[in-house]
């Protein structure tokens, strides 16, 4: 017959194993809604700022009227960067304990944004050339409606990974 103590220990030692892999989820569960807000952050910060106040950094984004490779529109990288770093400061400097898969998340975000915007819409570098999905096809048809107009107000489609249905067809 087993001791009850080494069955207390044994279901002690299951139900930590149990919070540790629920702990796990929930990370990774905060880690993937954190990209996804960072979407919604994307579409709002580009339709109200970078289309509002901010448009004198946004602008040459839209009017090519320089001859550098950078842009002030590059800007926004540094902006967007600062709330992940302070996430990671909260975190290792507070003990937030989501500040790390937040951090994370946003970095996600802002990395699969330079993918997709930079280097695969705008082709800023010379890879991912060639992609042919459905997929791929619609976002940079919603992001080409996007830059047919040059000016500040009547823009449309200013989300970069979700977009209209329309555009996938």
């Amino acid at each position: 017959m087993l001791k009850w103590d080494y069955l207390q220990n044994l279901i002690l030692i299951i139900i930590l194993i149990l919070l540790n892999n629920m702990w796990n989820l929930v990370w990774i569960l905060i880690l993937i809604f954190t990209f996804l807000f960072m979407e919604f952050v994307a579409w709002f910060s580009h339709k109200f700022i970078m289309h509002g106040f901010l448009w004198s950094w946004h602008k040459d984004h839209h009017k090519k009227e320089h001859e550098s490779w950078f842009e002030k529109n590059d800007l926004f990288f540094l902006v967007y960067a600062i709330p992940s770093i302070l996430f990671v400061v909260l975190w290792g400097e507070f003990s937030f304990w989501a500040g790390l898969p937040i951090a994370i998340g946003i970095f996600c975000y802002g990395f699969t944004y330079f993918i997709v915007h930079d280097i695969f819409i705008h082709r800023r570098f010379k890879i991912f050339r060639n992609i042919d999905n459905k997929y791929a096809k619609g976002i940079r048809r919603a992001h080409k409606m996007h830059h047919k107009n040059i000016n500040k107000e009547d823009g449309v489609c200013f989300g970069m990974l979700f977009v209209p249905k329309k555009y996938f067809q």
